[in-house]
């Protein structure tokens, strides 16, 4: 933990407006059960540190969190002090720097994410959040504000019914059409219209966009969606599943829907023992992508478990920090120089 220097350091400065924010899935993230704020936060830290801390915490989430931008804002100190602010704060238990996985298949990337703790929290508590399934979902990227709120009305929407005016007099009711003696039907048609295809159906669709020989129509995929849900019951992926329909496919199909049906038979994958499928009457959902969280050095951004990074920094780094300097070199790599530029030197000799 950084030294305690209670002194009366300056007020950070304001968070402009415009400062701005990192892309959907980046930036800062604050860490949850975090004490209120108080004018007294960051009094144990020295100057620099509560300067730059001040600010950091009012920051929103998903700002941006690079040594750069923070010394765009922070006119006292330039990148170098920045940076080295950021060390110390990682050492007193204020923040940590992860890379998180998301997504699945070929869609995986990873995402950056500066964790931030107004209160101060120890290897322990840092190491058990980061590996717990709730740092994991606070890691994957927000989904924008739209996705989670009523989708609004488009013009492929069906409008609002209007009520018709009260006639006057028996002459003046307007009559009636097909349409508006059977109201009843058209919600129910809607609804049936509404239902999204199953990813088994969606896979047997897309057979012939793969491959034109294994072109399919809509009377084919719903006749042949319960054999191709099996194997999705069973735990193989989308993927899997058009891999084994198209691979070594003939030099012509001439009907397929019986060639795909024909495979959807004899190449089914064996159902695994003791799983919730294996189970009759059960149905599961597809399992969910696994979010992998890698801690970085919070000076140089050397990833590694969040048990390798005590205080947030790599060995190398940690050992600068504490000396106040830079690492001494490995002798190992020295010799591995010296023997290197030995040997060019005798390449360069004239024979």
């Amino acid at each position: 933990m950084a030294t305690h220097h209670f002194s009366s350091a300056l007020s950070a400065p304001a968070v402009p407006a415009a400062y701005p924010m990192a892309k959907p899935g980046y930036g800062k993230r604050s860490a949850p059960c975090q004490q209120p704020r108080t004018r007294d936060d960051f009094a144990s830290l020295p100057t620099r540190e509560r300067y730059v801390a001040g600010f950091v915490d009012h920051l929103p989430e998903g700002a941006e969190m690079s040594i750069k931008q923070l010394a765009k804002q922070l006119p006292l100190y330039g990148q170098q002090a920045v940076a080295s602010a950021m060390n110390s704060l990682s050492v007193a238990g204020h923040l940590r720097r992860v890379r998180c996985a998301v997504g699945a298949g070929d869609e995986t990337r990873w995402v950056f994410r500066t964790f931030w703790s107004r209160t101060a929290r120890d290897n322990e508590w840092w190491n058990t959040y980061l590996a717990t399934e709730t740092a994991a979902q606070t890691a994957a990227p927000a989904e924008p504000a739209a996705a989670s709120a009523p989708p609004a009305p488009t013009s492929a929407a069906v409008p609002q019914q209007r009520t018709a005016p009260e006639p006057t007099s028996p002459t003046e009711a307007p009559a009636q059409t097909p349409e508006a003696r059977a109201p009843s039907t058209a919600p129910a048609a809607l609804t049936a219209q509404a239902t999204p295809p199953s990813p088994a159906y969606l896979t047997l669709a897309e057979l012939g966009r793969k491959d034109a020989r294994l072109t399919l129509s809509a009377a084919d995929c719903a006749a042949l969606e319960t054999q191709a849900a099996e194997w999705l019951a069973r735990g193989v992926s989308t993927d899997y599943l058009t891999a084994a329909l198209t691979a070594g496919l003939p030099a012509q199909v001439d009907c397929p829907p019986r060639f795909i049906r024909h495979r959807l038979t004899d190449k089914i994958p064996p159902q695994l023992p003791n799983t919730p499928n294996s189970l009759p009457g059960t149905r599961t959902s597809a399992p969910s992508p696994i979010h992998r969280i890698l801690m970085e050095c919070t000076d140089c951004g050397r990833p590694g478990q969040p048990e390798a990074l005590p205080d947030g920094l790599c060995r190398p780094c940690r050992l600068a920090h504490s000396s106040g300097g830079h690492p001494s070199p490995d002798p190992t790599e020295i010799a591995t120089v010296k023997a290197h530029m030995a040997n060019l030197r005798d390449l360069l000799k004239p024979v």
